[in-house]
């Protein structure tokens, strides 16, 4: 922030703010509070500059804190607040953008102090911060208003009925930051919260009718990924001698003070925040729709109706009815949401969207099988996969299921090696000119395994990637010479661990052992377990694939047969006899068909007796074996995997927002 940043250490000094937080009450029809919101600044997006602002008002808000249950001061801000919004919708046709400029302010200041007040106390301690008045001090609201609950009300109202324009773009960013932060109690407990004031207000009470708007409306600012306009089209420019605002606003005493908090405006280097964060309202509208959806269950039966929203939206070109038994549903543009996900899979929050969508809404999941340009799609996710080492566990994860989700179907599974891709330039271990879709698929997952058995040994890893390859394996069609020696090749690393765990276990028996030894035999034992169904499954996406599509995959029988000695050992062993048989058919078919053409033989000629022998194998030599076929379930309560994980999230590339790591109880500061 350049030498400005000294200037928030001012805050604590300046008169309009010690007002606001003091011991006298304040009329709200006092020209007070015009004063206070008439200050020129945007709200910080960069983590160190949020992290000053905390610093700054973490002190004032904790005055406020002790005086406010006299003063009834931060009822009386949030009152002004919600006055001006009531005229928002017609100040935007209007352009009338000093009204909105003065609402954004109030909600900022709103939004700062209940930040701190959320980490300092419970939700019935802040529903009283709310409900305070200035009557006799210490007196309480005794009327039938719910200011908090009219605060989140109006909130949502104000995203879905505001439309985005430059001069609303501040104020409904602020508006979605609001919410997460009323929501950011679940950060301060490490059970997942299933009651509470807040949950209840957008679970059960007035909220619940404008779920459907919000959800829509959360989408489309994803989906527009609008960036955060010039500071010119949204705040209002200072007079050379730094008195006063235009529309000749009294002495405009805060402004300046704030000023420092610009997006690459006064006081930053020009550009550097927007290349940090250039969609902060698509950006925090994406974590706000996650967290909603991710809210738990109500008790009695009451579902979550963001989530339901989520799972049941419709296609905009889809003309059936809406069944009358669902709940909240509405229309959105597939092609636009679709094309948005394609863009920005390279963060973790889209591709979960990306998981959500496809695993809980059947209209999405069916237009995204049915379109003819899936590579847009999936080739962003192999990108991830391929870069697991600068990924978090949870990214991973998350890509691997989208796959798996996909090779679900049989459609998706033909279709992905009739699309040629030119030039992976990311695949940087061989240059790819020319490959299917589907060849560097197999390719990206054989190599996350390699990876995941030489580095993090995760079991749930390797049965996904597994899992995948077995559903396409029965679809594999002209696979990459690359792509088939890679199969091979991770076959062979897997029999060089097995026999090298088999070796250890066998010298830990000849060995003496001593009485701290007992656990030794154990481990060897259920590491040989392991690696032994994993080359199981590998043996059957061989097998699948030579059983169903031999002729189509001469590559993979060229491959097979240059490393034939690699499934000797395993002709014999009880695990694997069975599988076996039809590979050894495979084996000894070509095997003698090559002897038969002679010696010295040329790769070209090689490739050529196979081809005319796997249309000459005669389909009845091959054992039948079931399907492979894996569908992927949500364990039982995934909201202990998904709500610290969105919130992790939200911690991590919320903007401008800025929690202390040391009051964190949902999650590990290293998890994910």
């Amino acid at each position: 922030m350049g030498a400005n940043t000294s200037q928030v250490s001012d805050l604590c000094e300046n008169q309009s703010l010690r007002t606001l937080i003091g011991t006298e009450s304040i009329s709200e029809n006092d020209p007070f509070w015009n004063q206070l919101i008439s200050f020129t600044f945007i709200s910080p997006t960069s983590r160190g500059d949020s992290k000053l602002l905390e610093e700054a008002v973490i002190p004032l808000a904790k005055i406020l804190i002790e005086n406010n249950p006299r003063t009834g001061n931060f009822g009386a801000l949030v009152r002004i607040f919600l006055g001006r919004t009531k005229e928002l919708k017609i100040s935007t046709e209007c352009q009338d953008q000093l009204f909105i400029w003065q609402a954004h302010n109030a909600l900022f200041m709103i939004r700062c102090l209940l930040k701190v007040f959320i980490s300092e106390m419970t939700e019935e301690e802040l529903h009283l911060q709310f409900s305070y008045q200035e009557r006799a001090p210490g007196s309480c609201d005794t009327g039938s208003e719910d200011l908090l609950e009219e605060l989140m009300c109006n909130l949502v109202h104000l995203v879905v009925e505001v439309p985005l324009l430059d001069i609303t773009y501040s104020i409904l960013f602020e508006a979605v930051t609001t919410m997460l932060v009323l929501l950011s109690y679940q950060l301060f407990h490490k059970e997942m919260l299933r009651d509470g004031l807040i949950y209840q207000y957008l679970i059960k009470g007035r909220c619940v009718s404008l779920t459907s708007g919000l959800v829509k409306t959360l989408l489309y600012n994803f989906i527009r990924q609008e960036k955060c306009p010039p500071p010119a089209t949204h705040i209002f420019e200072q007079q050379s001698d730094g008195g006063g605002l235009l529309y000749g606003l009294a002495s405009g005493v805060a402004s300046g003070l704030w000023s420092v908090f610009t997006l690459g405006g006064a006081g930053s280097k020009p550009g550097l925040e927007q290349e940090q964060n250039p969609l902060p309202l698509s950006n925090q509208s994406l974590l706000l729709l996650l967290v909603l959806a991710n809210l738990t269950d109500g008790p009695n039966d009451c579902p979550n109706p963001y989530r339901q929203a989520v799972t049941c939206f419709k296609n905009t070109q889809d003309t059936s009815s809406i069944p009358t038994e669902q709940h909240h549903t509405f229309q959105i543009n597939f092609n636009s949401l679709y094309t948005a996900l394609c863009e920005q899979q390279r963060s973790d929050q889209a591709t979960l969207l990306l998981y959500t969508l496809l695993h809980q809404n059947t209209n999405m999941r069916t237009y995204m099988l049915s379109r003819t340009d899936m590579e847009n799609l999936v080739v962003p996710i192999l990108e991830i996969l391929y870069h697991v080492e600068d990924r978090n566990s949870h990214h991973v994860y998350m890509a691997l299921i989208i796959l798996l989700i996909l090779t679900e179907d049989d459609t998706f599974n033909r279709s992905i090696h009739e699309v040629v891709l030119k030039n992976i330039t990311w695949y940087s271990e061989r240059q790819l000119t020319e490959i299917s879709l589907g060849s560097l698929l197999i390719l990206v997952v054989i190599r996350t395994i390699q990876f995941n058995m030489t580095r993090t040994r995760d079991k749930y890893l390797h049965t996904n990637c597994l899992a995948a390859l077995a559903n396409m394996s029965a679809q594999f069609r002209c696979l990459h010479q690359y792509a088939a020696q890679r199969i091979i090749s991770l076959f062979a690393l897997l029999s060089k661990k097995h026999n090298k765990v088999l070796e250890q276990a066998t010298q830990s028996l000849r060995g003496p052992r001593g009485a701290d030894d007992s656990s030794v035999l154990p481990d060897y034992a259920q590491d040989l377990n392991v690696i032994e169904e994993v080359i199981r499954m590998m043996l059957e996406i061989i097998n699948s694939c030579l059983s169903n599509s031999l002729h189509h995959n001469p590559n993979l029988v060229y491959a097979l047969l240059y490393k034939r000695e690699l499934f000797e050992q395993f002709r014999t062993h009880p695990s694997f006899q069975d599988i076996m048989q039809n590979l050894d058919t495979v084996i000894g078919f070509f095997s003698q068909r090559l002897e038969a053409a002679g010696t010295d033989l040329s790769v070209e000629r090689v490739q050529e007796v196979i081809m005319k022998g796997a249309q000459a194998l005669p389909k009845d030599r091959l054992k039948k074996f079931p399907e492979l076929k894996f569908k992927y379930v949500e364990e039982d309560q995934p909201e202990d995997f998904f709500i610290p994980y969105v919130w992790s999230l939200v911690f991590n590339s919320g903007v401008g927002l800025h929690w202390s790591p040391t009051n964190i109880q949902l999650f590990s500061m290293d998890s994910g």
